[in-house]
């Protein structure tokens, strides 16, 4: 089976099909988990412009290998393999060249514009498919996947140039409940973010070991020396300027957003930067999965069956949820 989208915002329709077999380079998967992503709901809600007749969405995928396609070498039927957003780049143009294949000029994506893992199968570039730690379950490897891929690649940017000890998390969903973790093992003293009077979200990120919890129009109790944006809502972005110190950095880490509203320049002097993140690469991954195993990152996880992945989507939509979601086929 498999929950297919035939056109932008309307419901996902269920589908019995027979599993496709996988060309060169490819392998086939037994989907045992596929997370339930923000990206998701972009596509699903037209935000991303459709990039084919229909599509499979879905791009947290844990499974099982049960087919090679030709030229596949080092992987043996059953293993467990995780597929994230970023499903094949060219390796051809300037930003490939560069070490930079988030960038390419003419990606693939997971669930976008290839069929994803909103599904019993899924058909995948080998070597767009990543090992993973053995410690995690199938429903808590998921988010990991890009949740947790795009969380580590923003964190890496807002800490690049200068040491961070105060970090604030605005909108604290799937990414950054997976991120405080990571961050708090670091030494780092979180903050979070939320919608105002989201008790339960704060709830979660105290419990998750943030100092600070509040309203993303409250003010932390000190400047912040970085802060990452997941939430994709433009308004938060002066918010955030205004609340790191001078030199600080604010890191928008959604593949889309809300326009942002005319701010004083002011909120942006004094050498603070304002820069995004876009999609992940294979060694964020390699070194990610790794780091997220030693520092016992785990999400906190809703778990829905596969049909009913147009519930998990509204309840994302509305916020009905803290953590993840995890369809199971």
């Amino acid at each position: 089976m498999r929950m297919v989208l035939r056109q932008p915002r309307t419901r996902l329709v269920a589908e019995a099909c027979e599993p496709a077999e996988p060309g060169p380079g490819e392998l086939r998967l037994r989907v045992r988990a596929c997370g339930v992503c923000r990206t998701d709901l972009h596509v699903v809600d037209g935000d991303l412009p459709p990039r084919r007749s229909s599509v499979v969405p879905g791009h947290e995928i844990v499974g099982v290998v049960d087919a090679v396609g030709p030229g596949v070498e080092g992987v043996a039927l059953g293993e467990r393999r995780g597929v994230p957003w970023l499903g094949g780049t060219c390796g051809t143009c300037r930003y490939c060249r560069e070490g930079r294949e988030n960038l390419c000029d003419s990606p693939e994506f997971t669930g976008w514009t290839r069929d994803g893992g909103y599904a019993s199968s899924v058909i995948a570039r080998a070597d767009y498919c990543f090992p993973l730690p053995p410690g995690l379950s199938d429903e808590a490897a998921a988010p990991l996947l890009c949740a947790g891929l795009i969380g580590y690649r923003a964190w890496r940017l807002a800490c690049a140039d200068w040491p961070v000890r105060r970090l604030g998390l605005y909108g604290f969903g799937a990414a950054a409940h997976l991120l405080a973790q990571l961050a708090t093992y670091d030494g780092q003293a979180v903050h979070a973010f939320t919608r105002t009077g989201d008790e339960a979200a704060q709830s979660l990120a105290r419990g998750l070991g943030c100092v600070w919890a509040g309203g993303s129009e409250d003010a932390p109790p000190e400047p912040l020396d970085a802060a990452i944006i997941f939430a994709p809502v433009g308004d938060l972005v002066p918010l955030a300027l205004a609340a790191v110190r001078k030199g600080g950095t604010v890191v928008c880490g959604g593949i889309h957003m809300s326009d942002i509203p005319s701010f004083p320049y002011a909120r942006l002097w004094e050498e603070r930067r304002l820069v995004s993140v876009a999609n992940l690469t294979r060694q964020d991954a390699r070194e990610y999965l790794p780091l997220a195993a030693a520092a016992v990152v785990r999400p906190h996880v809703r778990r829905y069956p596969l049909a009913e992945a147009n519930a998990a989507l509204d309840d994302l939509r509305r916020g009905a949820f803290t953590g993840a979601a995890v369809l199971i086929p």
